[in-house]
C-alpha cells in the first residue's frame, strides 16, 4: 500500500492498518476489489477471444461495482483500470 497513487511512498503495514480501521469494512472490500478487478483488466491485451472478452468485461463490471461504493464514500478512492507499457 502507497500514500499516494502519484508518489509512490511506502507507508509501514501499522499505519495502514490505522487508517483501515476508521474506514467501515464494505468501503475497505470496495477498494480491495476494485483493485484486484483493475489488475485483472489490465492483464488482457491484444485481439481477444470471446472467452476472453467476457472476462475482460466482468472485471471490468466488478470495477464500475466497487467504484460505484467508493465514489458514494469518497470520491478520490475510485480505481482506474491501469494500462500495460
Amino acid at each position: 500500500m502507497t500514500a499516494s497513487p502519484l508518489v509512490p511512498v511506502p507507508i509501514p503495514d501499522r499505519v495502514a492498518v490505522m487508517i483501515g480501521s476508521c474506514m467501515p469494512v464494505h468501503i475497505l472490500q470496495a477498494e480491495i476489489d476494485a483493485e484486484c478487478a483493475a489488475r485483472e483488466v489490465s492483464l488482457f491485451r491484444g485481439p481477444l477471444c470471446a472467452e476472453d472478452r467476457a472476462d475482460r468485461e466482468h472485471a471490468l463490471a466488478v470495477l464500475a461495482r466497487a467504484n460505484k461504493v467508493l465514489a458514494a464514500y469518497d470520491p478520490r478512492l475510485m480505481v482506474m483500470p491501469r494500462r500495460h507499457r
